[in-house]
């Protein structure tokens, strides 16, 4: 198996902590030549951790993407609104590309991209990782053996945890610009396309932001949370309990997502000078925010298929959980607690915990070394169903950004 060499655009919670930390693990498939980061704490983290020389560390795409083709891959984990701009150069140079989703806000530049890719015969996964979960991989073999018959429903949801989107969506990159559903969601319209294994045809989508706003602020509520908050100790979105003390999340508690957002290689006196000064201590009633908080899509598959999927950032904790309902029975499965339970109709009902199957659930629930793995295996030729290539994930994006056209347009129903 060969050794893939890659560059890197942007090393941060994705490109950094994730990606990257695929050659701790498997070294004899990747190494790291070149990486790009205008922060100097990342990038200067990202020379240590890989050994690499002061030429090979570059302050921005551009840069890097100036020079000769330097690696097998590059890997794009970036803002989101720069993903085209840095895959178009790559390819140009020769680059097989992992392009860290949504591939872009634009529908227009997603579809251009696809046909970019096409033309060139490059490799391109975008990061759609579940598709490459135990989990996900699981449940579509159920669903395909027929254990329930025909799918004739489904009900989804993503909870994305109260914390989960006061920090992502109310304080951090993502609170405004690229819209919610797909974002996040993207996510889950891809992996409702790999397991229903039919195209959608029509939907129409409802949500707002309602919770997160400055007319919900309780009263005595500072701008920022360290700044003498009269509000703080009834707040469960107060920063110092999120970054610090949380027993999920906290860096007191050796927490280290989402405190490595913050600061690079963090400590409980660096996340309390970052939630001090920085973006994520601000107020979640008194920021520049705009993404929705809740949304629901209703969806009609092929065949008269119909479902419905809702995304709340109000939830306990981040968890998905679908129920399927077919024609012999129906499944319930939780990714949180890696349980499917399928229940024939007239029989006995049985689980299945993938905790049997697998025991690496690191990164989207062990998918993310996976995607890493399968993308290797497709250049090299090992494995061509590239489960994640560019040309499935675009029918996602395009589910989103009618859900969206819908929801701006009261609920009204958009063909696909």
């Amino acid at each position: 198996m060969k050794q893939f060499t890659v560059a890197i655009i942007g090393v941060g919670s994705r490109g950094g902590e994730t990606y990257a930390m695929y050659q701790k693990k498997f070294p004899e498939r990747m190494k790291i030549v070149a990486i790009a980061e205008p922060r100097e704490d990342h990038r200067e983290l990202a020379k240590r951790l890989w050994d690499l020389t002061d030429e090979q560390c570059y302050l921005d795409g551009d840069s890097l993407l100036a020079q000769p083709k330097l690696a097998d891959v590059c890997i794009i984990a970036t803002p989101d609104d720069q993903h085209i701009d840095y895959a178009i150069k790559a390819l140009d140079l020769g680059y097989h590309l992992l392009l860290e989703k949504p591939i872009s806000p634009n529908k227009d530049e997603v579809i251009a991209l696809r046909e970019k890719v096409n033309e060139t015969g490059l490799t391109v996964a975008v990061c759609h990782v579940l598709r490459y979960t135990v989990f996900y991989s699981e449940l579509r073999r159920v669903l395909q053996s027929g254990a329930i018959g025909e799918v004739i429903n489904f009900q989804a949801i993503e909870q994305v945890g109260y914390w989960h989107q006061a920090h992502s969506f109310v304080r951090g990159n993502w609170r405004t610009g690229t819209p919610m559903i797909l974002q996040k969601c993207c996510h889950d319209m891809d992996i409702l396309l790999f397991l229903l294994g039919k195209h959608c045809v029509r939907l129409s989508s409802f949500g707002y932001l309602s919770h997160f706003r400055a007319d919900k602020a309780p009263e005595g509520a500072a701008l920022r949370c360290m700044d003498g908050c009269k509000a703080k100790d009834n707040c469960p979105y107060d920063a110092e309990k999120i970054y610090i003390s949380n027993r999920a999340t906290g860096i007191a508690h050796g927490g280290t997502y989402p405190c490595e957002v913050l600061v690079t290689e963090p400590t409980v006196e660096r996340v309390y000078e970052a939630i001090k000064t920085g973006p994520y201590g601000r107020c979640v009633y008194h920021c520049d925010n705009t993404s929705v908080d809740h949304q629901t899509i209703n969806m009609e598959f092929e065949d008269g298929l119909t479902g419905v999927f809702t995304m709340s950032g109000l939830t306990e904790c981040p968890r998905r959980q679908i129920k399927l309902c077919g024609t012999m029975g129906q499944i319930d499965a939780d990714m949180d607690t890696g349980l499917i339970t399928v229940i024939p109709h007239g029989k006995d009902a049985y689980t299945i915990d993938v905790h049997d199957l697998t025991d690496d659930f690191d990164g989207h629930g062990g998918g993310d070394h996976l995607m890493m793995s399968g993308l290797f295996d497709a250049i090299e030729g090992i494995d061509k169903d590239l489960k994640t290539d560019i040309n499935l994930s675009v029918e996602s994006h395009l589910m989103a950004f009618a859900a969206e056209e819908s929801r701006l347009n009261g609920g009204k129903v958009i063909e696909l």
